[in-house]
């Protein structure tokens, strides 16, 4: 045998019998080691940590009023969650096995062997006045440990690799990917757009946004509540630059976009955005306020900071912000809706009371309609007299509680209808709106429409008989009892008694689904005639209660109907269940004798 294969293999032979020496002594199962690495050490009370990787820069961060900040390699907002998560792992952790100084000694190369001569990392902690210093060596031969060395204690230690897991190797990985601090209320805004500057501020009270410059002008909160969220939840896509030389090779001096957050006297943060990258036309370059970076970040982020003046505008025609208490609608028809209480209505000057839920109804679609032009701004007096808004067709105030100094909330003045639109002004703004004909039309015209909906109300239980009338046929039909029905004297047919009840129970809280005319001369233009379908309930106290049908709706859903009140006759929709009912049990057949 040559003398080189035989030195080979005792090379060999004597590397095997040191791993299994070493796999004996060091990497057996052991008892652990009761209590923490690092005593004493709390996360929460952690004020500073810096991280040496191997091969790369030292990372460093400091906790200052509770929050962390990198001081190294640059001074940049730190990510709590990143910090606080290797916090957590180093409070927790403990030693699987512990290697005495001597066992430490005992092993040639144990520095170079246990990667403690050039260690994965150095750590050292800080909790003020206390620290701790480690070094991470190599994990062992499983891969599922690592050596670890706390200097001021002697030997060395084996622990779970898991937290390892939460080492950042650049600084990079635990910078705040945020494109502005998203702490504390925002206040008030400042846009800077090209050319443009917007400012928006926000009530103290109301709560409500409003435009400030270029003039003043209520804000569309929902689209300022949608771009602040926008914006405070972005993240940096990528850390481009630190401590640039040339900002404008950016478009960042001065900037395409600057954001201003701030909160009372306070500024609080901001954000600068410039070109997009040349490789992706929905990436940004941007830079935040007091930090010398450039990172880059999805367009997405500040799309909605990008409009005019208009898009900030409020699309809704009214905002209330207080209650009303009386409604007076002037023009063609002149009525006023009056608050008796808390939820119950009157119409000025007549006998009967207002439907509080079609008042409702009418407030909500004030407030809900949505402008679909800015007109003019700042309308002279020639400018209405041009829009016929100096004399206006209708108007509509609302007015707070009697006794209340800011009584008038509002008032509108809407101008004649146009081919497609209808103008509008508010008496305390100087803008001219437009609205759509289709939904300005939508507005009621008269106060009959909001009278009380319940035409009557009786149980069945007090019907004394039912009187059914259609193409000149009649049928009576005589409650006796519950669930009982029969046919009166002279009528013929098969009636469904319980049906009958269901039917009658039902049709004793008659309530229109919406009213369509009063004093009714011509009944034609609602398809009544004496031929349709009329029912005359008589109660057992002889008050006879009576309801007439007319055309048929749409899909024969439901149909017109009228009734008479105080010798007036009043039109309404009957409502689409109940009239199923009343087709179905109380009508008379054509072919019935």
């Amino acid at each position: 045998m040559k003398s080189k294969t035989t030195a080979l293999w005792f090379v060999l032979a004597a590397a095997l019998a040191a791993a299994i020496w070493f796999s004996q002594k060091f990497l057996q199962p052991a008892a652990p080691v009761a209590g923490n690495l690092l005593s004493g050490l709390h996360a929460a009370d952690l004020t500073g940590i810096q991280i040496s990787p191997a091969g790369a820069r030292e990372i460093e961060a400091v906790r200052s009023n509770r929050v962390w900040q990198l001081q190294k390699p640059i001074a940049y907002p730190a990510q709590a969650a990143a910090i606080a998560a290797l916090a957590g792992a180093l409070e927790k952790l403990a030693p699987a096995t512990r290697l005495t100084a001597a066992e430490m000694r005992a092993h040639n190369n144990a520095e170079a062997d246990f990667g403690f001569e050039n260690p994965q990392f150095r750590l050292e902690v800080f909790a003020g006045e206390q620290s701790w210093h480690l070094l991470v060596g190599n994990k062992t031969a499983p891969g599922d440990q690592v050596f670890i060395r706390v200097v001021g204690l002697d030997g060395a230690f084996v622990t779970d690799a898991g937290w390892l897991q939460w080492l950042p190797r650049t600084a990079d990985e635990w910078r705040d990917t945020a494109l502005v601090d998203a702490a504390g209320t925002t206040d008030w805004i400042v846009v800077t757009n090209g050319a443009k500057v917007l400012e928006f501020h926000r009530d103290a009270t109301n709560r409500l946004w409003r435009i400030v410059r270029p003039y003043p002008a209520r804000a569309d909160g929902a689209r300022i509540a949608a771009a602040l969220q926008q914006l405070q939840s972005g993240r940096v896509t990528q850390f481009v630059a630190d401590d640039p030389r040339d900002l404008s090779s950016y478009d960042l001096q001065p900037a395409e976009l600057d954001v201003w957050l701030g909160h009372g006297t306070n500024f609080t943060a901001a954000v600068h955005v410039g070109k997009n990258l040349a490789d992706s036309s929905s990436q940004f370059y941007a830079r935040r306020e007091g930090w010398n970076a450039v990172v880059a970040a999805a367009g997405e982020n500040f799309a909605a900071w990008r409009g005019a003046v208009n898009d900030f505008r409020d699309p809704h025609l009214l905002a209330l912000t207080a209650p009303v208490a009386e409604i007076e609608v002037l023009g063609e028809n002149h009525f006023t809706l009056q608050q008796q209480g808390e939820n119950q209505w009157t119409v000025a000057g007549e006998k009967f009371s207002a439907d509080a839920e079609n008042v409702t109804n009418f407030l909500k679609l004030l407030t809900g309609l949505r402008v679909a032009d800015f007109v003019k701004d700042f309308a002279t007096a020639s400018d209405l007299q041009g829009f016929g808004l100096a004399t206006p067709a209708r108007q509509i105030i609302l007015r707070g509680p009697t006794g209340d100094t800011n009584r008038v909330l509002a008032q509108l003045l809407f101008s004649t209808t146009d081919t497609n639109r209808v103008l509008v002004k508010s008496a305390d703004e100087g803008f001219v709106y437009a609205l759509r004909t289709e939904d300005f039309v939508r507005l009621p015209e008269a106060g009959w429409e909001f009278r009380d909906r319940r035409i009557w109300s009786f149980s069945e239980t007090n019907v004394a008989q039912v009187t059914l009338r259609q193409n000149g046929k009649t049928r009576v039909l005589v409650r006796t009892g519950d669930n009982k029905w029969s046919l009166g004297p002279g009528s013929q047919g098969v009636i469904n008694p319980p049906a009958v009840e269901e039917t009658l129970h039902r049709l004793g809280e008659l309530t229109a689904t919406g009213w369509v005319g009063h004093d009714v001369t011509a009944p034609e233009k609602y398809g009544l005639n004496p031929d349709n379908l009329a029912l005359t309930v008589e109660l057992k106290t002889g008050e006879k209660l009576s309801v007439d049908f007319g055309m048929e709706l749409p899909r024969g859903q439901t149909a017109l109907a009228s009734v008479n009140f105080d010798g007036s006759r009043w039109v309404f929709v009957f409502p689409p269940v109940l009239y199923q009912f009343v087709v179905t049990y109380l009508t008379i057949p054509a072919n019935a004798p």
